[in-house]
């Protein structure tokens, strides 16, 4: 092996091809059932002006204070590496007058993260997030949808045990009264909360709930719950969610300790978690941000939307031996040997790439023996030999590397058309052709 004189940075990760396939098929898996909800895709800036995050996901969070990326540049503002899809998602929404083209609108992305935490398992600082966002609607069939959304990737995905937890988080006028018994409970036991979250108890109590500390979280679970302090109509919001839900047949528990880590989150929050694989792990979570708009812009819009840490899905489906599907990578291998051989396989790989074939050929300059054994390496479905003698007869065998079965096939303008019409065969019905019989 050569030696690494750079190697990657603390917390980051790379796929390399033979992992790739799972990366694929949770994309995929995401990205159908997002378009099947009528979602569509947006691409956001890799970096937004600083102001952006502090002003929404709230400059308490443990995201603002502690683990965003900053650079500032001589003589202009300062930027953050994105720490998550939110926020610019709907600086993007704003700035591009998407809420005058229809509501609501709904749009989904795939997009690398930035947060600079502690180096430890599963948890990178950049990693990947797929989300959904949806505004110009507060009603609570909207939530509904959401979460519809969220469990059924989840069970696409084979991960139907992954428990889904509800709550409501109010408003900020029923929030307000659930602050302040925060602040009076919280008050009680300010010598043991962590230096952190002494100084949240008057700026922003809701933020110790979500502290990690061990002792905070032990005091956190006795603290009062935001359900007894909700409004009448986050109450009634709330309740129209778990009818819809029930009518759906989605399963759900109310966890009234659920608050998310992000300012922004109003009335609906849940989160979907893996219980049973060792330590419990959040992979999906998301809620309603109804203010986030109107603080962003001076138009008021409801939005909601949630967020799905795709290395965590992947290590979720790992832990609970989800298969996931082996990608094909080569239809034909087109063999050679000499000169005038090689350059009639290259250009017999070209004119079936064309045509959407995977096909490859030798580029390294192997012998026979070892062309048939990299034909093997790559999983190639058929092979081909050819040498001196296959191009004066103008035909060559054409091998099924399964079967071990041969047939002859031209090595003239007509390959593609019997290649693809055995191939087709194969994958329909697994029958095995002739190949010259199909020129007949």
């Amino acid at each position: 092996m050569a030696q690494l004189l750079i190697q990657r940075p603390t917390g980051t990760r790379d796929v390399v091809p033979s992992q790739m396939y799972k990366w694929n098929t949770v994309e995929g898996l995401v990205k159908s059932h997002a378009e099947a909800y009528g979602f569509k895709e947006i691409r956001i800036p890799t970096f937004e002006s600083t102001a952006l995050y502090v002003r929404s996901v709230g400059d308490t969070t443990d995201v603002v204070q502690k683990e965003m990326y900053t650079v500032s540049a001589a003589g202009d503002e300062d930027f953050t590496l994105r720490p998550e899809g939110t926020a610019g998602t709907v600086r993007a929404i704003i700035q591009n007058g998407l809420l005058n083209e229809g509501l609501p609108q709904k749009l989904f992305y795939i997009l690398s993260c930035f947060r600079h935490e502690k180096a430890q398992a599963n948890r990178y600082r950049e990693f990947h997030q797929f989300g959904v966002e949806m505004a110009g609607t507060k009603d609570p069939r909207a939530d509904a949808e959401v979460i519809s959304l969220a469990r059924g990737i989840l069970d696409a995905a084979g991960l139907e045990q992954v428990k889904l937890y509800i709550n409501s988080i109010g408003c900020p006028t029923c929030r307000a009264k659930f602050q302040s018994a925060l602040r009076e409970y919280f008050g009680q036991h300010l010598d043991k909360l962590c230096d952190t979250c002494k100084g949240r108890l008057e700026r922003n109590p809701m933020r110790i709930l979500d502290c990690k500390s061990e002792i905070c979280s032990s005091i956190a679970a006795e603290a009062p719950i935001i359900l007894d302090y909700l409004c009448e109509e986050c109450s009634e919001h709330f309740d129209k969610l778990k009818s819809y839900l029930d009518a759906m047949d989605i399963k759900y528990e109310v966890n009234p300790h659920i608050v998310r880590g992000l300012d922004y989150y109003t009335k609906t929050v849940f989160e979907f978690v893996a219980e049973g694989i060792g330590a419990q792990s959040t992979v999906c979570g998301g809620g309603r941000y109804d203010g986030l708009i109107e603080t962003l812009s001076d138009k008021p819009c409801p939005a909601l939307g949630f967020g799905m840490g795709l290395e965590r899905l992947i290590t979720t489906m790992e832990s609970l031996n989800v298969e996931f599907a082996q990608e094909e990578t080569c239809d034909i291998y087109v063999g050679s040997m000499g000169d005038d051989a090689s350059v009639k396989a290259m250009q017999i790989c070209r004119a079936l790439r064309a045509d959407g074939v995977r096909a490859e050929c030798d580029v390294v300059g192997r012998s026979v023996r070892a062309q048939m054994k990299y034909a093997d390496k790559v999983k190639a479905k058929f092979s081909v030999i050819i040498g001196g003698n296959e191009l004066e007869a103008g035909v060559a065998k054409l091998r099924n590397m399964v079967s071990g079965e041969e047939t002859d096939i031209p090595l003239d303008d007509r390959f593609g058309q019997v290649f693809n019409a055995m191939l087709i065969a194969q994958q329909l019905s697994g029958e095995e052709f002739e190949g010259l019989e199909l020129l007949k």
